[in-house]
């Protein structure tokens, strides 16, 4: 019986763009055991999976030879590794089995980043890149979206919570200010002026993010403009508040991906990245608002400043611009 290790350990985008492969495979293969494995923290994007067989997680601090004994016990007989990290690559090296990977395309991305010069022969979602490491086992993509299932206990609270709010029956509009980095985040201004707009267009919104958020949330939501969720929720909680939104506005990060994952239309606001990187939103209802500026991209993951200056790649997307992208996505 094929056993098929699917390893990626971070982080959220990510993890979610590789259901699409999970699923695909255990279509292909209705008969293999696949195993997922991932950090703990990030073990609850996937726990609820039905086509997992089982998720295993890496502890924090456990050594990576511990984890390797465990997968090791479950007589694997191919290994995904989606990830390309020295972590992966390493238990490439205690676990033996077949592995197999895909290729990052750092050099065109580097090139892109330095020179402006795309070497992209074409533009390959992530979400698809990582059906390269499964070449030997006959997967394609299937055309579906990510898929973030959730369970029942996260669905349940945030019904709750919505209850307790008055939200249960409002038209939410869930909101992810945040980012890891500051040349992913839209200015703070314009979030104040889209909740207005989104007020006035009927919808109630809230503030999404985890507990480095939420002062900004607060910030946000300050004399009843919204409610904040920062920080309240785990992630298959925020998961179920996304599923509950109308319609979800974020910049380039993991909670975009997971509105997809759950199937709620998304506004994507894009930065210094662009779509050749791979991580549009995937095969979903959605919007990508992005300037078209000589200087873009400007780094992989965002930094902490924009290196001219004027962070116009995000400054110049317009309160206006994003409220008519959502009236023309929700109807």
């Amino acid at each position: 019986m094929l056993c098929v290790l699917l390893v990626r350990f971070s982080s959220i985008g990510d993890i979610v763009l590789t259901t699409p492969l999970v699923r695909a495979l255990a279509r292909r293969h209705p008969e293999a055991k696949l195993v997922y494995v991932t950090k703990r923290a990030m073990a609850p994007l996937v726990a609820d999976n039905p086509h997992l067989a089982e998720v295993v997680a890496l502890e924090p601090d456990e050594p990576l030879r511990h984890l390797a004994r465990r997968l090791s016990a479950l007589a694997p007989t191919h290994g995904l590794d989606l990830h390309g990290s020295v972590r992966s690559v390493a238990l490439r090296l205690l676990v033996h089995c077949r592995w197999s990977g895909y290729r990052k395309r750092k050099p065109a991305r580097t090139l892109l980043i330095a020179t402006k010069l795309d070497a992209y022969r074409r533009r390959v979602p992530v979400a698809e890149r990582y059906f390269e490491a499964a070449a030997r086992l006959d997967t394609r993509p299937d055309g579906g979206p990510p898929e973030f299932w959730l369970g029942r206990g996260a669905t349940e609270r945030v019904a709750h919570w919505l209850v307790e709010r008055g939200l249960a029956d409002a038209k939410l509009a869930a909101l992810a200010p945040g980012a890891a980095h500051a040349t992913k985040r839209w200015p703070v201004a314009n979030w104040s002026a889209l909740i207005e707009a989104l007020r006035g267009a009927g919808f109630r919104p809230v503030v999404v993010g985890g507990p480095e958020d939420r002062g900004l949330a607060q910030q946000l939501v300050a004399g009843g403009a919204g409610a904040s969720a920062a920080g309240e929720f785990s992630l298959q909680e925020t998961g179920a508040l996304l599923a509950r939104a109308a319609v979800a506005v974020s910049g380039d990060t993991g909670v975009m991906h997971m509105a997809t994952g759950v199937g709620t239309p998304v506004i994507a606001l894009f930065g210094p990245t662009v779509e050749q990187f791979g991580f549009f939103p995937y095969r979903a209802s959605a919007a990508v608002l992005q300037q078209d500026l000589g200087c873009r991209p400007c780094s992989a993951t965002g930094t902490a400043t924009c290196p001219l200056g004027h962070h116009r790649c995000l400054g110049d997307i317009t309160p206006a611009d994003v409220a008519a992208a959502v009236a023309r996505l929700v109807t």
